[in-house]
């Protein structure tokens, strides 16, 4: 006889292989994808009435010490508990006073993830001073950038006129369009659309109602609709709207970025600007949390390593760390030494939910992400 321990990412893949029927599969599989859930703030009532039910069918929850005598009104605690337990709690909290009528509706969103494909979105800036400089082109030689990214293997091409860039400057409008108007038009021309998906890097609704006439399918939005005419532009042309969370302007962001708590912060954000882009019919949404976009070193890796929580909002992640100096300030190297770094994050990105991987390097990303897709799902075709 011989053992061995599986990966989670195999065990749907053996059980098939086991000739378990399809039935017993699906509940086998349940039970070994384990969630832990953190909640704050949560009445010291629901916390003893969520610890009896949780630990009844197996699961438990982390409490502090005194919450049975209400030694604090309202505690943190962590939920534990596989997907049969989550679906199991997700009903039996409705009925339940304390506010865990709200906690039983989350357990479900947490539950019911869809499944999205891994895609590359490669990065073309069209101005001088983009903090990484290999990303810099122009109507000269964009065709040619744009025809290596496709045979790369880009999904999607991400063409920007502004620098996001720390401490960078806002530019007018109409000095943006005069930089994109040219590759807007090369691609059209070009119909390149016709072989890769476009998306316009701005928040000027001018420069993005440009390259939506000239067939770009998407728009990534940075400042994530303060400025709702983008949601009116993009609903327009039936566009898909990337909402990205940036605390404060890029000329000012890095100053000293705080957060009372980074994660529910950032999730209040996705709440409120989905209800926006909703309002205007706007049902494609991409979520990104922003790396580097008002946020130190601690910030970044806390929304790394806590991604899948965002998938609870039912769309696809966005995350864009390609180059940034957050590597730097955990391994001290220049932005040319950066892609081992990056495509560290990328992959564990993926791993923990992304499915758009925004980033400089396309054809690296692609030979890493077939490898790293392989492993995980034992996969080759």
């Amino acid at each position: 006889m011989q053992c061995y321990k599986i990966s989670i990412n195999n065990a749907k893949r053996i059980f098939d292989n086991l000739g378990c029927d399809k039935i017993g599969n699906k509940l086998l599989y349940k039970k070994v994808d384990i969630h832990t859930l953190f909640i704050k703030d949560l009445h010291f009532g629901a916390a003893n009435i969520l610890k009896q039910d949780a630990l009844s069918i197996g699961a438990d929850l982390a409490v502090p010490s005194g919450v049975i005598i209400g030694k604090e009104k309202y505690v943190d605690v962590i939920l534990i508990g596989n997907t049969k337990h989550f679906e199991i709690l997700s009903k039996k909290e409705l009925t339940q006073p304390f506010g865990l009528k709200l906690i039983a509706k989350e357990l479900k969103s947490f539950i019911n993830f869809k499944q999205f494909d891994t895609k590359i979105m490669g990065v073309i800036n069209a101005n001088e001073d983009s903090f990484y400089q290999e990303s810099r082109f122009n109507n000269t030689n964009v065709v040619e950038k744009i025809q290596d990214m496709i045979t790369d293997g880009a999904n999607i091409i991400d063409i920007g006129g502004v620098s996001s860039r720390p401490g960078s400057v806002t530019v007018k409008e109409e000095v943006e369009l005069s930089r994109i108007k040219p590759i807007c038009d090369l691609i059209y021309q070009e119909k390149l659309n016709d072989k890769v998906i476009f998306s316009i890097d701005s928040y000027s609704p001018l420069v993005i109602d440009y390259a939506l006439s000239k067939g770009f399918k998407i728009v990534n939005d940075i400042t994530g609709l303060r400025n709702e005419k983008v949601a009116k532009v993009t609903s327009k042309y039936d566009a898909s709207l990337v909402i990205m969370h940036m605390q404060n302007n890029p000329m000012q962001m890095q100053n000293n970025p705080t957060y009372s708590d980074v994660m529910t912060e950032i999730s209040d954000f996705f709440s409120s600007q989905i209800n926006v882009a909703s309002k205007y019919g706007i049902k494609d949404i991409i979520l990104d949390v922003g790396i580097g976009f008002g946020k130190n070193l601690e910030h970044n890796l806390a929304l790394l390593n806590n991604l899948e929580h965002y998938k609870k909002f039912g769309y696809e992640l966005l995350v864009g760390a390609s180059r940034k100096s957050m590597i730097d300030h955990i391994v001290p190297s220049s932005v040319e030494h950066r892609l081992p770094g990056t495509l560290a994050i990328h992959l564990e990105s993926i791993k923990k939910g992304a499915s758009i991987i925004r980033c400089h390097d396309v054809k690296e990303h692609f030979q890493a992400i077939k490898v790293h897709e392989a492993i995980n799902q034992q996969i080759i075709e």
